[in-house]
């Protein structure tokens, strides 16, 4: 048995189940239409195939790598198939199925001292949560010139990245300004080393927010990673296919949220402020960046709301309330926040962004004595 191009078949006939758990398809167009054009599969069916897949999967001789890989991509599918086949999954056995991260409530404590931080360096003096969302609404990109400013900010970090970690010739993005998603932004990875992005306009973007949304999406982050790995794995063909709810997002989603650091730009306040200035924007990019560093252990909050509402049994309102006192987010906020949360497909993906990169930076941390940050980062966008 084949097991890698039954793989592929396994995880295209998810994808009739649940639209959208292919992230991204690079394998040829007759397999995914054979697929298409069969009857409409059973959960429970998809589940069994998948047990079956991790049966032979340790005497097809493949290399340690591939088989590790493999393997733990056919778990998560198989926990995807029990749990839409109905079967009583928990949310947190869902996560560590999917992710291989079991995930934990955060610690107020530290949410607190992020609280004081903010208080200390946001103008004003009411509530905090009114002035960070006071702060986060005026320091955004206007949204006529939010197609524009995407675009500066993606020339300077492509030629970074470019430098940093060579791509194809002919790669490229195009950028999209939508709304109506439950999402910041998206990158639909088309081959060929083609990426669309699509920023959600929904919401103010934060001048400070939009480079790393850009370095995420892009440069050096998932358009990047997948370019990489397609010129230097595009032979393997469990690489033709990119999925949702599998481990290797946990891995796609920390380095893209660590993409300025994989670019060494971890003081981008100074270089972001000339930016917007030729673009005749005002923005304090050093104050900027201290709010950023101070804010970020409030992004965990997400993924204990995420817990909260599908593991303690609470309700929006209380989700709501928590992501308001903690994350201090502003009701408009929170009501996009709690919409990914509730996604069907989404709803556990959380975990990816929170643990992801808090996994990533202990490991970028611990290189070599010597190393540059990039030199452990490329790995990350090279090896499955």
């Amino acid at each position: 048995m084949d097991v890698p191009v039954e793989y592929l078949r396994l995880g295209l006939a998810f994808d009739r189940l649940e639209r959208g758990l292919v992230d991204a398809w690079t394998g040829p167009a007759q397999v995914r239409a054979e697929v298409e054009s069969g009857p409409v599969p059973e959960p429970a069916a998809l589940a069994a195939r998948a047990r079956v897949l991790l049966s032979e999967l340790p005497s097809c001789g493949l290399e340690p790598s591939r088989t590790a890989f493999l393997q733990a991509q056919l778990t998560a599918l198989e926990t995807t198939g029990r749990v839409l086949a109905g079967e009583p999954v928990g949310y947190v056995d869902q996560v560590e199925a999917w992710f291989q991260v079991r995930p934990v409530l955060g610690e107020p404590e530290a949410y607190a001292v992020a609280h004081a931080e903010l208080d200390l360096l946001l103008p004003g003096d009411g509530p905090l949560l009114e002035r960070y969302t006071d702060y986060r609404d005026a320091q955004s990109v206007p949204v006529e010139r939010l197609a524009e400013a995407v675009r500066e900010v993606s020339g300077l970090l492509r030629e970074r990245a470019r430098r940093a970690f060579p791509l194809p010739v002919e790669e490229v993005v195009d950028y999209e300004v939508v709304t109506g998603k439950a999402w910041a932004g998206f990158n639909y990875y088309l081959g060929e080393f083609h990426s669309t992005v699509a920023i959600n306009a929904d919401l103010p973007v934060g001048l400070g927010a939009l480079p790393p949304l850009v370095a995420h999406e892009s440069y050096p982050g998932h358009h990047t990673e997948r370019c990489r790995k397609q010129a230097r794995l595009g032979g393997l063909p469990e690489r033709d296919v990119w999925l949702v709810n599998t481990p290797e997002n946990l891995i796609a989603e920390g380095l893209a949220d660590l993409g300025l650091v994989g670019l060494d730009l971890q003081d981008w306040g100074p270089l972001v402020t000339e930016l917007y200035a030729d673009l005749g924007i005002t923005y304090d990019g050093d104050l900027g960046q201290q709010i950023a560093a101070a804010a970020l252990p409030l992004t965990r909050v997400r993924q204990d709301v995420a817990l909260l509402l599908h593991d303690r049994g609470a309700s929006v309102e209380q989700a709501e309330q928590h992501l308001a006192r903690w994350a201090l987010q502003s009701p408009d906020r929170a009501g996009k926040t709690i919409a990914f949360l509730t996604d069907p497909l989404w709803r556990a993906y959380i975990s990816t962004y929170v643990e992801g990169e808090a996994l990533l930076s202990r490991w970028l941390e611990a290189r070599p004595a010597g190393q540059p940050v990039g030199g452990r980062f490329v790995r990350l966008l090279d090896e499955p």
